[in-house]
């Protein structure tokens, strides 16, 4: 059976690299739409700009590598929220909550949205608007992951995409799947394969479309409603591939193997594939104490990242966040706060993330 596991993980990998082989085509860059599947709403993976494919456990799995999502914890629970572009109207709201289910595996439910406030309406008839309208992005995203071994786990999602405003309107499906992998004397090594937002082409349709008009030629004239249909665009479907290794700075003082260290660092390697933008390579560290306190930063590269003309990502190329969690009680649950900050190319002021975690 774990020979099996084995070569079904490495074949998951080269199937993941050969995608990769075929990604960042600059040709095909901005030709995808519903954007918000590259946004990862978590505050914690967000502080190191989710290259933590190898290690990313829980319910902020689902928005980064849906194995992690095959937690330890018998149920979790998550918020968070984000303004995204400080200065701006813009909201993102999500909600996750993920169940063990026995040696089944485990289920996970993600419910995010984004806001954009109150926006002018104007059409050619009224160029200096006549009220306001509230576009609103909102994706479900069911997953299922299940640890194979003490070395394997795996998983996969599909995620509902709606983009609505009063009378326009797109939806679609996406589907994903990840693998993780944690060898080492202290399971320290992690390794991770994540090929995500691989879906329906989408469409806008609606009632904007529609173009009232009279027919001249014909007497007598009448009035005719014509729609013009939008053009299709596929999902930013990607590819990562990461990896972690656990450095435990005070391993020397444990007294035996089980024994849990005061200190680690974790250095994390990441590399992120896209068919519809330039391709990422970013690196990042976290730092916690005790299991209580997480600090963490990182730095993620593209091509001409330097260049707001040719670079095709908001952010700048650093991160950072922190976590503070404590248990409540003896027998309660696990509470994390979780904070990121992501400073952004001008005229944006930055992202900011909270979050707030239970898990039992």
């Amino acid at each position: 059976m774990k020979r099996k596991l084995t070569g079904a993980f490495w074949a998951t990998c080269l199937i993941g690299l050969t995608f990769s082989a075929n990604a960042g085509n600059k040709d095909r860059t901005g030709q995808s739409g519903a954007a918000e599947m590259l946004i990862n709403p978590w505050a914690q993976s967000t502080g190191v700009f989710a290259i933590n494919t190898a290690s990313v456990f829980g319910v902020e799995a689902m928005k980064s590598n849906v194995a992690g999502l095959a937690l330890d914890s018998a149920s979790e629970i998550g918020f968070s929220h984000g303004t995204y572009l400080t200065g701006t109207s813009i909201a993102i709201n999500n909600f996750a909550f993920a169940q063990k289910l026995g040696d089944v595996g485990v289920l996970g439910l993600n419910i995010m949205s984004m806001g954009f406030g109150d926006i002018p309406a104007t059409d050619y008839y009224n160029p200096e608007g006549y009220g306001t309208f509230s576009p609103q992005f909102l994706n479900f995203e069911l997953a299922y992951a299940k640890r194979f071994s003490t070395h394997i786990s795996a998983g996969f999602a599909a995620t509902f995409v709606t983009e609505q405003i009063s009378n326009v309107g797109a939806s679609g499906a996406a589907f994903e799947g990840g693998v993780q992998y944690v060898t080492g004397k202290r399971d320290n090594f992690h390794f991770g394969v994540t090929l995500r937002n691989i879906g329906t082409n989408m469409r806008f349709t609606g009632t904007g479309f529609a173009v009232n008009g009279d027919a001249t030629q014909s007497t007598p004239s009448f009035s005719v409603t014509t729609q013009y249909p939008s053009e299709k665009f596929e999902m930013p479907t990607y590819l990562n591939i990461g990896s972690s290794y656990d450095f435990y700075l005070d391993e020397h003082h444990l007294s035996s193997a089980d024994a849990k260290p005061k200190h680690k660092l974790s250095a994390m390697l990441d590399f992120q594939s896209n068919s519809f933008n330039n391709d990422l390579i970013g690196v990042g560290a976290e730092y916690s104490f005790m299991n209580m306190l997480f600090l963490r930063a990182a730095y993620r590269y593209e091509n001409g990242i330097g260049d707001p003309s040719t670079s095709t990502t908001l952010y700048v190329g650093f991160a950072a966040g922190a976590t503070i969690q404590k248990k409540l009680g003896e027998n309660g649950p696990m509470l994390s706060l979780d904070y990121s900050y992501r400073p952004t190319q001008r005229p944006a002021n930055g992202v900011q993330m909270i979050g707030i975690r239970l898990a039992r």
